[in-house]
């Protein structure tokens, strides 16, 4: 049974096939700044991003009629339980005019249900970002007409915590793990027994992240939005040029650390800032499961620094057992949530 999963990113369209539960072949599609320049809007990049996805798969001797259902990233969907979706009508509406903004990630559902509809084969999406499993109180901001939101990387965060539960030979849906993402951005979340009752989204909240803010202190944000900025000049620097690239001009962990380790002071102050934003994290969601944890998971692209897990590791190890997944496995857990669904193991749920 073989599934063909796409994965459309900011500058590349990622794309592997899956012969079961084993990868048989991977590619990754690079968009240059000049390819993108000419379309207004990312689902204007439709037709450029297909015709590509359909020559890779050609040239390396795949075709449509190979397939049992294709798998797409969701984007910023409205907000859903966890699982997996067939692409529907209501999902193409969404990407056409997207509630939550426009991310390459929207692609992935429009050009899986396209290539699907091709072949007369299911399309499914999985774990978008816009997961939303949060507890009532969890949704209480402080401030009436403001209410929490649930943004995280929910297919990463999902996928390392079955496998996770794989390691520790227990079911997902029977532990209290506390999942921490490090990459580009940073998610921290609480799942309990296999839902996400509450996380810090790092657009919004939690620690700050390679070129996010995270959270700040509210009135230097007040004074920074009457600064003279414009409404979206302060949302471009909060959300993409704050964070350890605000103190330090670079949006590379391995620099950091580097120069941590040559002895450059404020290089150091930040990763130790990291590393303790991080922790007060995770704590909180211990706070939230009741400090009833079966593991802390560590994972990401940022998971591969030993020194970054190993100072993480020095102040929650009391809480529970740390174990450390890096990297990311998206393209792994979108054929993983097909399979369930083709297996019937779980069922296509609708949008």
């Amino acid at each position: 049974m073989k599934i063909l999963i796409i994965n459309p990113g900011a500058t590349s369209t990622k794309i592997a096939v899956y012969d079961g539960d084993t990868e048989v072949f991977r590619r990754t599609i690079e968009h240059s700044t000049a390819d993108l320049a000419s379309f207004e809007h990312v689902v204007d990049q439709f037709d450029y991003r297909r015709q590509l996805v359909v020559k890779t798969l050609e040239e390396n001797g795949w075709h449509l009629r190979d397939f049992a259902a294709v798998c797409g990233r969701g984007g910023l969907l409205r907000h859903i339980p966890s699982g997996t979706y067939r692409i529907n009508d209501r999902v193409i509406a969404d990407i056409q005019d997207p509630p939550y903004g426009e991310h390459a990630s929207n692609l992935g559902a429009l050009l899986s249900k396209s290539l699907a509809d091709e072949a007369g084969i299911p399309s499914f999406f999985v774990d978008p970002v816009s997961v939303d499993e949060l507890t009532e109180v969890a949704r209480v901001s402080g401030f009436k007409g403001m209410q929490r939101e649930s943004f995280f990387h929910a297919l990463n965060q999902k996928g390392m915590a079955r496998a996770a539960a794989r390691q520790l030979g227990r079911r997902y849906e029977d532990l209290n793990l506390i999942v921490v993402h490090m990459g580009g951005g940073v998610s921290v979340a609480a799942h309990q027994r296999g839902r996400v009752i509450d996380m810090f989204n790092v657009k919004d909240e939690g620690s700050f992240a390679m070129d996010r803010g995270g959270s700040l202190p509210v009135n230097a944000v007040v004074n920074f939005c009457f600064s003279g900025k414009t409404k979206a000049e302060v949302k471009k620097i909060l959300g993409s040029q704050a964070g350890v690239f605000s103190y330090l001009g670079t949006r590379d962990f391995r620099e950091v650390e580097q120069r941590k380790l040559d002895g450059d002071q404020e290089a150091g102050l930040i990763f130790d800032a990291l590393v303790y934003q991080h922790c007060k994290d995770i704590g909180a969601m211990a706070a939230v499961l009741r400090f009833e944890i079966d593991a802390i998971v560590l994972t990401g692209g940022m998971a591969n620094s030993r020194l970054l897990c190993d100072e993480i590791t020095g102040y929650v190890k009391k809480l529970a057992p740390i174990l450390i997944l890096p990297g990311e496995e998206e393209m792994r857990s979108l054929a993983e949530g097909a399979l369930r669904v083709l297996r019937g193991e779980a069922p296509a749920l609708e949008y």
